[in-house]
């Protein structure tokens, strides 16, 4: 159960690049070439798309992923860079695909788990329990039972009647006790779910030495897509209190969580806020850890998807301006769930035609395939050519709460394939 540091963790061996179906049809050839990783996603997507139109355009229209673990690699080196001495416990909620997470347990990271079926999906591929943290402060009783049953025992707590249960199906459990954080500006706060506050830590810690727990640490998390470094600085500050009640009650908390929320833009400004907070803070002796998804996730991703129908604009409409429609096969209920949940602002790019010689500067808006008229993917996208039926669609940076808050709203599909490239060794299947 011990936390390994980075020094110690195994060297990483470049998995095989393997597509996650077995169809022969689906099989991608070598990509045997020379290319910057966005040239090697774009050889791709045309592999795929050629493969798809040689089987036809019916049954052979779903949108698809393009995942490059060469850029996990290098999320990871930027990780170790900047936070040399906090450990990554990647968050499976926020990409829960099996090859993503082999490829980080061959780098080292531990994994945050906050569900049976996480867990199950983490042990699955031969991770030890060691290296799960059943980072949900609010657990059902069968999910205790489950995570006792195999092994995993460090998991959160906010609350009394959560000490309580796990008392009764968990009673060997290590404890992190979860405090208030919140950055107001963040994309999704979480301080109105979880968090005990600083007035109720020292009951709570109390309870837990009632009950004969080991309480090793501390927790928080400012929330998903944090801006604010000061969030930080501030729920270390408590957190270093919170470790102060503990040792006065006979703990011995040696761990700090300081959770997720890590934007890819800000993540070496926030990096260095937060270790002058816990260089501050905490004395030699302490085990940092953290829980970052998208900062893992997101920009290894990208989503390509077909144009379905498309409503040119006449009459009155046409005469005032209304933009030209196109529909695709993914919206808001699929892959594109953070237009609505974190306003994000969606930026499609036309996988452009051979011996294209139009450009001319076109502007759509997009939309999913479904009949809620919510389902609204880009209110204006500019192209620089005409966008036709059939065309497809590239969307950058979409691997984070994509395929996992996927719906089978209106009856539409949410498994896609996903297509693996490996930029760091210019290598995919």
């Amino acid at each position: 159960m011990d936390f390994l540091p980075f020094q110690n963790d195994p060297v990483h061996v470049p998995l095989p690049i393997q597509e996650k179906h077995t169809a022969s049809d689906k099989v991608m050839p070598t990509l045997e070439f020379k290319h910057t990783p966005e040239e090697l996603i774009d050889l791709a997507i045309e592999s795929n798309i050629s493969r798809i139109t040689k089987r036809g355009v019916v049954g052979g229209d779903e949108s698809f992923f393009i995942a490059d673990l060469g850029q996990v690699a290098r999320q990871h080196r930027r990780w170790k860079q900047n936070l040399p001495n906090i450990r990554p416990y990647y968050a499976i909620k926020c990409n829960s695909d099996p090859t993503l997470i082999k490829s980080l347990a061959d780098h080292g990271t531990g994994f945050d788990c906050a569900s049976i079926e996480e867990i199950r999906t983490v042990l699955n591929l031969g991770v030890d329990p060691g290296r799960i943290l059943f980072a949900n402060p609010c657990k059902s009783a069968a999910s205790l039972v489950f995570a006792s049953q195999m092994r995993v025992q460090r998991t959160t707590f906010d609350n009394i009647d959560e000490l309580d249960t796990i008392k009764m199906h968990m009673p060997e459990a290590k404890l992190l006790l979860r405090i208030y954080a919140n950055d107001d500006s963040a994309l999704i706060c979480f301080g109105d779910k979880f968090g005990a506050q600083l007035d109720t830590t020292h009951i709570l810690l109390a309870r837990a030495k009632e009950l004969g727990f080991e309480v090793e640490g501390v927790s928080f998390h400012v929330g998903t897509g944090a801006k604010n470094a000061e969030a930080f600085s501030n729920a270390i500050r408590h957190a270093r209190e919170v470790f102060k009640q503990a040792n006065a009650l006979g703990f011995n908390p040696t761990i700090l969580d300081i959770g997720g929320g890590f934007e890819d833009s800000s993540f070496e400004f926030i990096s260095a806020h937060i270790l002058s907070s816990l260089r501050s803070e905490f004395p030699a002796g302490v085990t940092f850890i953290a829980e970052p998804g998208r900062f893992y996730a997101c920009k290894s991703y990208t989503l390509v998807s077909r144009v379905i129908s498309r409503r040119r604009q006449m009459g009155v409409a046409a005469q005032n301006g209304a933009l030209d429609m196109l529909y695709q096969n993914d919206g808001i209920y699929g892959s594109f769930m953070n237009v609505i949940m974190e306003k994000e602002i969606m930026v499609p790019v036309l996988n452009e035609r051979e011996n294209l010689k139009e450009k001319t500067e076109y502007r759509y808006s997009v939309w999913g395939p479904t009949c809620d008229a919510m389902d609204c993917v880009a209110k204006e996208a500019t192209f620089g050519s005409e966008v036709r039926i059939g065309d497809w669609l590239k969307y950058s940076g979409m691997g984070a709460y994509t395929s996992t808050t996927a719906t089978k709203f209106n009856g539409f599909t949410s498994c896609l394939d996903t297509f693996y490239i490996n930029s760091e060794t210019m290598s995919g299947l």
